[in-house]
């Protein structure tokens, strides 16, 4: 590059060269940095920087080598230009076929951008709340799969368990992801203490004894979940399967945007025993669809997580947290997590002034940081309130959920009795709103007008009921 320059002031004066020089020796240096700390950057990277450390690192796969011959059958060859610069050229996924978290001979940058992606996202867990992980790494999957990884990683351990005790949450790919894994779920249903849903630590413990330890797999707990359900109660758990020697695994889906989240997974770190939680890129770090990081205190627990995953995989979703991270920075990130606490207080004082103008409340859930419940009581019992959330829907409101108190599910050969209420014994219908990460102040004042509109209409349409 020196040759270079020197080559250039031949045709440009040289105070000009050096200035280019200067600059780009500035780019480096942060790339420097990056590799060495391996940590977020405090402040966020434009995006011409983050483009050329994503062009130097796929011009170290062989596929973009000038000189490259392929005589393989998977040489990163990519038909479209535009899925290639889609990609960045980067074609040649992550992992080797027997670990996701392999170095590729073939794919020297590749492999070094997994590598930092799963560091960047270590960083941001620690400083979230949770500096007891050790390790963690992001998965091509979802949630609800790599929960099924790690269900799967766990049989090695203990190969003669063959049940998941599991604190109910009516979200299908929780409870698919026990019986994907090969697994029987042993539902225990929670407790109605007020308005909230908690865990009935006592009844997990019943269910361990009624089993026999060596019988279960492991508990899963969920920390971010639908009002008026709560947040496991992580640490009682936590002890409770240090003490019967049973695994622990947290279903921490949105939880990362959350500090009462992350403060369950630390302490119960603490105090007893997680063995890994697991939380979804596109909810905690504002990306597509299509990823997942399983994080936890163990090393080698994550790696044996890595080695269930067979073959190579796609490196999208690495490549999209590892451009967000870097563009958002620390500062950034905290930030969005920051406005997100105080846009739920906003929103719940919304719901509050628009509920009581409609004689109804917001119910009390002081343990769930990010979901709201509303109850649906004064409408006529025998109406279809599915048709509130589709008059919702209409109006381009998305994310409202609507639990009757009427409805089933059956999944697999297991059946739910009012699904969605996380209970057999819920006392009224209700919808619920999320304060989520990367919502807007002037999203929740129009999704606020649109409520009040809809209650209205509602109400009117079903008057004849009554």
């Amino acid at each position: 590059m020196n040759e270079s320059y020197t080559l250039a002031e031949k045709l440009v004066p040289q105070t000009y060269i050096e200035q280019g020089k200067n600059a780009h020796r500035t780019q480096q240096n942060f790339i420097k940095l990056l590799l060495e700390k391996r940590k977020i950057p405090d402040e966020g990277w434009p995006d011409n920087r983050i483009e050329m450390l994503l062009s130097e690192l796929s011009m170290m796969d062989s596929n973009n080598f000038p000189d490259n011959v392929g005589a393989g059958e998977r040489e990163a060859r990519i038909a479209s230009d535009l899925v290639a610069r889609r990609h960045f050229r980067l074609g040649h996924g992550i992992g080797r076929s027997g670990d996701i978290a392999a170095v590729q001979p073939k794919a020297a940058g590749s492999s070094l951008l997994m590598k930092l992606t799963n560091s960047l996202v270590l960083d941001c867990i620690k400083r979230c709340g949770v500096p007891s992980t050790k390790a963690c790494i992001v998965i091509p999957v979802a949630t609800g799969m790599g929960l099924v990884m790690t269900f799967l990683s766990l049989r090695h351990q203990r190969p003669h368990a063959k049940y998941i005790i599991w604190p109910r949450i009516d979200q299908k790919s929780c409870f698919k992801s026990i019986i994907t894994a090969g697994f029987e779920p042993v539902v225990v249903e929670n407790k109605l203490e007020g308005d909230e849903l908690r865990t009935d630590v006592e009844a997990i413990e019943e269910k361990i004894v009624l089993l026999g330890a060596d019988s279960v797999l492991c508990i899963m707990t969920t920390t971010s979940c639908f009002a008026p359900r709560v947040f496991d109660r992580i640490p009682e758990v936590a002890q409770l399967c240090t003490k019967h020697n049973i695994p622990h695994i947290v279903n921490n889906a949105y939880g990362l945007q959350s500090t009462k989240c992350t403060h369950l997974i630390q302490e119960g770190c603490r105090l007893g025993r997680v063995d890994a939680f697991v939380q979804s890129t596109d909810k905690n770090f504002l990306v597509p669809v299509g990823g997942c990081v399983v994080a936890g205190a163990s090393e080698d627990f994550i790696n044996n997580v890595s080695q269930t995953y067979p073959g190579r995989a796609s490196a999208t979703p690495s490549i999209d947290v590892f451009i967000t991270l870097l563009s958002l920075g620390w500062k950034g990130y905290h930030q969005l997590c920051t406005e997100r606490k105080d846009n739920y207080q906003y929103l719940v004082s919304g719901l509050e002034e628009v509920s009581t103008k409609h004689s109804e409340q917001v119910l009390r859930t002081p343990h769930n940081d990010i979901s709201i419940a509303v109850s649906l009581k004064g409408l006529p019992p025998n109406c279809d309130l599915t048709e509130f959330g589709s008059m919702l829907f209409m109006r381009c409101v998305s994310g409202t959920r609507v639990v009757a108190m009427d409805s089933e599910k059956k999944i697999g050969p297991h059946s739910f009795v009012k699904w969605g209420a996380h209970s057999d014994c819920y006392p009224c219908a209700y919808f619920t709103a999320a304060a989520a990460i990367g919502m807007r102040r002037e999203e929740i004042d129009t999704y606020l007008k649109k409520l009040d509109k809809v209650f209205t209409k509602f109400k009117q349409n079903v008057s004849h009921y009554k």
